[in-house]
């Protein structure tokens, strides 16, 4: 069964409700988020496990072949002469946070629905397959206008809470010109100040204007944490459609394309293939896991099909 057989009959393509983000709970019983199997963009396929629940710090001991070199213990390695790694203890609920990017660059797809709309819906499933795993909740969703910051709770409600705030954002409306990477890279400083070590972190974007500082935050927030990128897009942002003039709709304006000229074709699909490159380095030198997901893509799907399903 698709996700368009489990959404309400006016499930739109250019924005959510929150009657539907709430009836994909059901759906979100079969994603798992302790093992992860991301098809990369160019590197292939891959199995990792999550490093697990949120940890707090026990104790220290002498660093051993195959420990996790982020986990020295540089305070005691520093005061010794043999390398020291921390050891740590689960949590009862481990912190999930999920970064949903709103900005008026997400508002837009040539086939199934936005790219805002697809988002909104993984960032659903993510935060009701966090409320079945029994792990606290919490997020930031953003936009050009606007920021949402929620704490990580526990339960139902924090679920509700989260999905409520996600259907009702200002940046819904808002349809005006992009503001650049300001708001991605505030969104991204916000995360490294409230992302707990041991956290699951994702973060559903499309990563336009992921500059240097955003990913100095974002790699920051790697260190101490399980990070899953989400990558939208939408198939014309990979490749043009055949040469032609093409019409483009807008709320505001209706523009006509002209995709005849070869070097602007190539130059155009070289940006994107770029931009893909650089957000796939960033992720394979920082332990940043990703996952592409189109406009057209069955999120549960595209979202079991990567993290695996869960058994009961």
């Amino acid at each position: 069964m698709s996700l368009l057989d489990r959404l309400p009959p006016d499930a739109s393509p250019i924005s959510v409700s929150q009657a539907e983000l709430i009836r994909l709970n059901g759906p979100a019983r079969a994603i798992a988020l302790d093992v992860l199997r991301v098809k990369a963009l160019q590197t292939g396929a891959y199995v990792s496990h999550f490093r697990g629940r949120g940890m707090e710090f026990d104790e220290s001991r002498p660093y051993q072949p195959g420990d996790d070199p982020r986990s020295i213990d540089w305070r005691v390695t520093a005061r010794s002469t043999t390398a020291y790694t921390k050891l740590f203890r689960e949590e009862r609920e481990r912190p999930v946070l999920v970064v949903v990017d709103l900005r008026s660059n997400m508002h837009f797809a040539t086939r199934g629905c936005f790219k805002s709309v697809n988002a909104a819906r993984a960032a659903a499933l993510i935060a009701w397959a966090a409320h079945h795993r029994g792990d606290r909740l919490g997020g930031l969703i953003f936009g050009d206008a606007s920021h949402c910051e929620l704490k990580p709770r526990l339960g139902r409600r924090a679920t509700l809470r989260f999905v409520h705030q996600l259907a009702t954002h200002k940046d819904w409306q808002n349809r005006g010109v992009p503001e650049g990477s300001e708001p991605l890279t505030q969104a991204l400083s916000a995360l490294r100040r409230v992302a707990r070590p041991g956290s699951l972190v994702v973060v559903v974007s499309d990563f336009i204007g992921f500059n240097r500082a955003a990913q100095s935050y974002l790699s920051s927030v790697a260190r101490h944490n399980e990070v899953l990128a989400v990558f939208m897009n939408d198939p014309m942002e990979k490749k043009l459609p055949p040469p032609g003039r093409y019409r483009i709709v807008s709320p505001e304006e209706e523009l006509a394309i002209d995709t005849y000229a070869a070097a602007a074709r190539h130059d155009y699909e070289s940006d994107f293939a770029e931009r893909s490159h650089d957000l796939e380095a960033f992720c394979h030198r920082y332990g940043v896991h990703l996952m592409p997901m189109s406009t057209n893509d069955d999120p549960v799907a595209t979202l079991q099909a990567a993290l695996g399903r869960r058994s009961h």
